[in-house]
């Protein structure tokens, strides 16, 4: 029988973390005058959709909410009260700045508000910027120049997401030149929705981390590829499931990926489109395939090995996930 465990203690990393699916659904009923059960109907997804396009439809109404400084601020605060609350010690906050434009707002105030609503004295996060996959070359080019604006000032990365289906990822390598051009950091969403050929020409742009990544299952040589290079993968089990990748959590590669010895973390993707908390995501993990503290905290230091940071950071959190010890 599996040892029941208070997770709820155990400090945890997040690295993959989407601002625009964790907005609070009070905070929406709120500020867009819709009732619960309407706001829920419109950025929770069902435990099952089609695939990730039905999955992204639950991104509308929050782009809507955060379109003023005011909104975005109070939406990243509480994102934050819900980080602490989950015993989260360091975070990496993911958003597009250029879908928060509609009311005035130029994309530096954007970013510039998201940066400060984040600073909190008790928890570090710092702030992703996503290229879309749906977006111009010029415009995705516009968020790299962002990125750099800002780099080490509450930036440290960029991403690639939205349908990696319908956009392809090969078609997104002359940005990535560019991004490697300045320097910047990045990771790329592959590996969830499209498979190995999508792997693939992300690990060619050298990325060292990979948003889900967790379709490498399908193929023993891209494991053994990104199990030399290093490469680190966000990996979002609830999320996984609800995209229809993955029939139910049973099914999920994430044990097997952990046990050839691939750096996995996890990671809850969006706290309210998935409707999870980590902790939730660890009891999960737990009762299916039976992960323990001292599992979650090696995930946890695979985080921040591969998070955005400098290396003195990362031996301070390194040394707060080593020291803890379970109580129950």
């Amino acid at each position: 029988m599996v040892k029941k465990m208070n997770f709820k203690l155990v400090p945890k990393v997040e690295l993959h973390l989407h601002l625009d699916g964790s907005v609070d659904i009070k905070t929406a009923c709120d500020l867009m005058g819709k009732s619960v059960k309407e706001v829920k109907e419109e950025m929770v997804a069902s435990d099952k959709c089609s695939n990730l396009n039905e999955y992204l439809t639950k991104f509308s109404l929050a782009n809507d909410i955060m379109q003023t400084k005011e909104n975005i601020s109070r939406v990243t605060k509480e994102l934050i009260t819900k980080l602490k609350d989950d015993n989260v010690i360091y975070a990496e906050v993911r958003f597009c700045p250029l879908f928060h434009l509609k009311e005035g707002l130029t994309q530096e105030e954007v970013v510039e508000t998201v940066i400060s609503s984040l600073k909190d004295n008790n928890i570090k996060v710092n702030l992703i910027l996503c290229m879309m996959r749906n977006l111009s070359f010029f415009e995705n080019k516009k968020i790299i120049e962002l990125a750099y604006k800002y780099l080490n000032k509450g930036v440290v990365a960029l991403d690639l997401a939205g349908s990696e289906s319908l956009y392809k990822t090969e078609d997104f390598e002359e940005l990535f030149k560019i991004a490697q051009s300045y320097n910047i950091p990045f990771t790329i969403h592959a590996g969830e929705a499209d498979g190995k050929n999508s792997i693939l020409k992300a690990i060619s742009f050298n990325t060292k981390r990979l948003g889900h990544g967790i379709r490498c299952i399908e193929d023993m040589d891209i494991v053994k590829l990104i199990k030399d290079k290093d490469i680190t993968l966000e990996v979002c089990p609830t999320s996984n499931i609800q995209t229809n990748i993955y029939q139910d959590y049973q099914s999920h590669p994430i044990k097997k990926l952990y046990d050839l010895g691939v750096l996995v973390t996890i990671n809850t993707d969006n706290r309210t489109v998935s409707n999870i908390t980590l902790t939730e995501e660890y009891q999960k993990l737990n009762k299916t395939f039976g992960f323990n503290v001292s599992d979650f905290k090696r995930m946890n230091i695979n985080a921040i090995k591969a998070a955005f940071l400098s290396e003195i950071e990362k031996e301070k959190y390194i040394d707060i996930i080593k020291n803890y010890k379970e109580c129950d």
